[in-house]
């Protein structure tokens, strides 16, 4: 994703990162400050930058402001299981890959957690858009609690600013799979597309910026007929939960899922111009977190506190309501699904939550692959064929 677009952010804003601000945040401020980024876009970031970035950007208030998502004080416990014995090179796996950390959950239990690049457990990590599919469990948390009263209703309904556009007869439901047929340009390249212009729109207080600009965008297809994906869709989805719940997302998935879960550290996310998270991106958690987040939805979305989501939600939201042309996946509720009923958060530069029901299984990882979507040099598919290892190890020991 076009990250420093994103959020409008030009070269004076990083140049202006003070020696005090380097201090604050710690020796990896100190080794992006050193290797300072002098281009505005992530995608051309050295592999060093994008190193240290990814671990601390929710600490460099310059680039963006964050909002804490409080963590409780009862932590879900990770007891730790045998190792497991894997038929490919662990190590070289996670060289190669460039992962910087690796949490593998089976039957709630650590079987495998490593961690490189200077990484550690108790540091955190942007999620990229792995943060969608946590955006879209709030839409179900939402609809459980009453503030969305069906995701079958108009989205303008719940955000006054797309009346009369474009998205009048977009339902939540095509948001959440993102077939609104509505005009989108996602080229991270093009700085005129609207995934660099949207964050850059000045709006009146109390006005969403990226529901502003939606509302000028003009329809390509008729509403629930095409997949195209869009992370405008997604920051919608975002206002909407705000709107329908009265509180900031960080707020809610505290309430909803990080306190009651029991997850082990705050984490944070990123915030656009307007002062709204950015939906489609950017949340940061430790690697351990993220797994537990991949726990939190293989137990069916309950906490201690019961269930969060509706039922039936998560047997729509993570197998195929849409698909895009490749044989045997599809696209649920801000999901990557598989036929074989595994499914996926997915965020560019390899950060992932991969979940398996049939094997109990959770694979939580983050990465600083050397492309955004893992083709130049092949961790896309490498890591894929970890995932494959993974099972197999596994069927192996439940013979």
């Amino acid at each position: 994703m076009n990250f420093l677009r994103l959020f409008g952010i030009g070269l004076a804003a990083i140049a202006a990162v003070s020696v005090t601000g380097c201090a604050a945040t710690g020796a990896e401020g100190r080794t992006l400050l050193g290797d300072r980024p002098y281009d505005k876009d992530i995608l051309f970031w050295d592999q060093g930058q994008r190193d240290a970035g990814f671990r601390m950007i929710d600490q460099m208030p310059l680039i963006a402001e964050s909002r804490e998502i409080a963590s409780g004080t009862d932590v879900h416990p990770l007891s730790a299981g045998d190792p497991l014995v894997l038929d490919i090179n662990v190590g070289d796996y996670i060289y190669d890959n460039r992962t910087s950390g690796l949490v593998v959950l089976h039957g709630g239990k650590v079987r495998l957690e490593r961690y490189s690049l200077n990484f550690k457990a108790d540091g955190r990590w942007t999620s990229f858009s792995v943060a969608k599919s946590l955006t879209s469990t709030l839409v179900g948390a939402a609809v459980a609690d009453g503030a969305i009263a069906s995701i079958d209703d108009p989205v303008a309904n719940y955000i006054e600013e797309l009346r009369g556009s474009a998205y009048d007869d977009v339902t939540v439901l095509q948001l959440l799979t993102m077939t609104s047929g509505v005009a989108w340009n996602e080229d991270y390249d093009d700085p005129n597309s609207d995934v660099a212009r949207f964050n850059t729109l000045a709006v009146e207080p109390g006005q969403s910026a990226i529901a502003t600009y939606m509302a000028s965008l003009d329809r390509a297809h008729p509403a629930g007929q095409v997949w195209h994906y869009s992370t405008g869709e997604t920051n919608l989805i975002g206002v909407l939960v705000s709107r329908a719940t009265e509180k900031s997302l960080a707020d809610y998935l505290s309430e909803k899922v990080w306190k009651p879960y029991g997850m082990q550290q705050d984490a944070s996310w990123l915030l656009g111009t307007d002062g709204q998270e950015i939906s489609g991106c950017c949340i940061q958690a430790s690697v351990r977190d993220f797994a537990r987040f991949g726990q939190f939805i293989l137990d069916g979305g309950t906490t201690a506190n019961g269930p969060v989501l509706p039922d039936g939600w998560l047997s729509k939201a993570t197998q195929a309501q849409v698909r895009y042309g490749v044989p045997g996946e599809g696209y649920g509720y801000q999901w990557w699904t598989w036929d074989d009923g595994s499914f996926q958060a997915d965020g560019i530069f390899g950060q992932g939550i991969f979940i398996d029901p049939s094997r109990d299984l959770v694979i939580a990882s983050n990465s600083s692959w050397t492309s955004a979507l893992g083709d130049r040099d092949g961790e896309f598919e490498a890591r894929k064929a970890f995932y494959k290892a993974v099972q197999r190890a596994i069927d192996l020991d439940t013979q």
